[in-house]
């Protein structure tokens, strides 16, 4: 799996950091990286301008492509390399659709306690609307590495996190590392004494059967679990943080509901504090379109 890999790039920091760990991903599972520049014509300025000013960016997305592409080459990775111009979120998913890409990595712009942190960027419209997983990764997180030795699959049961967890097994399976379920019950809707509480024994049990039926799945897959757990939080994304750090998990793997076209897509959602906050890689899995 991840054999076409798209790093969108415009040489930013971020973005250099992220590129070390689109290498690891690449050189593990001896896959091309392509690498993209879009150099952004829509602005007012460079409409305006036109002419020069659009062959300076095209320059200098040839540059930053150029010396993208020398870093690859010198841990003996294949690389494609464009530049386009349009909008870059667009740029972006147009060229994944029409080349086959299962996988595009992009970093977070976040800042350590700012609590809105995606929201308008070309990382959070492409997490949006792309067709294949999207790996975003912090740039003042922690430590990444690949392969990957502890994957984190939270689930409710729910159509997209059934998607994630298909894809959890099979980077699990790829890598040789444990896979840890997670589901969550959150306790502070459910009153003082929440653990005498008739509601939550009924919760508990609904996430077991989750559970269970996620073992199950992966086991089918031959891939045995190396954990199982209902945990108890005031929220889902801090208990699934609180999982990440005390059991040094290298990925969380998660669904999203993303729709094309939609404005406000991860507002509010389990998915969208994890990847505002998460201190390692966080993969988003779309949910497929229904066949309805």
């Amino acid at each position: 799996m991840f054999t076409e890999i798209l790093f969108p790039t415009d040489g930013s920091e971020g973005a250099s950091v992220a590129f070390d760990h689109v290498l690891e991903i690449a050189g593990a599972r001896d896959a091309t990286v392509h690498v993209l520049t879009a150099a952004d014509t829509t602005k007012d300025s460079v409409i305006q301008m036109q002419g020069d000013v659009v062959d300076v960016l095209e320059r200098e997305g040839e540059r930053i492509v150029r010396d993208a592409a020398d870093r690859a080459r010198e841990r003996g990775i294949e690389t494609v390399t464009e530049v386009r111009q349009g909008t870059p979120y667009r740029t972006i998913v147009d060229y994944a659709d029409s080349r086959d890409i299962d996988l595009i990595v992009m970093p977070t712009h976040g800042r350590r306690g700012l609590k809105r942190f995606l929201l308008g960027s070309t990382t959070e419209r492409v997490v949006r609307r792309a067709n294949v997983p999207v790996l975003t990764i912090r740039p003042d997180g922690g430590e990444v590495t690949a392969p990957y030795r502890d994957v984190l699959v939270p689930t409710d049961g729910s159509r997209c996190a059934r998607e994630a967890l298909a894809t959890g097994v099979e980077i699990a399976d790829a890598d040789g590392a444990a896979l840890h379920l997670l589901s969550v019950i959150t306790t502070t809707s459910l009153g003082v004494d929440v653990r005498s509480d008739v509601q939550l024994a009924m919760l508990e049990e609904s996430a077991e059967a989750v559970l269970s039926n996620a073992s199950s799945f992966a086991a089918d897959a031959s891939v045995d679990p190396a954990d199982a757990t209902v945990e108890f939080g005031p929220s889902v994304h801090e208990t699934i943080l609180a999982y990440i750090d005390e059991h040094a998990i290298d990925i969380v793997v998660v669904g999203t509901h993303g729709r094309t076209g939609f404005d406000r897509y991860l507002l509010g959602s389990v998915t969208e504090h994890l990847v505002r906050t998460s201190p390692i890689p966080v993969l988003t899995v779309r949910e497929p379109p229904s066949s309805e």
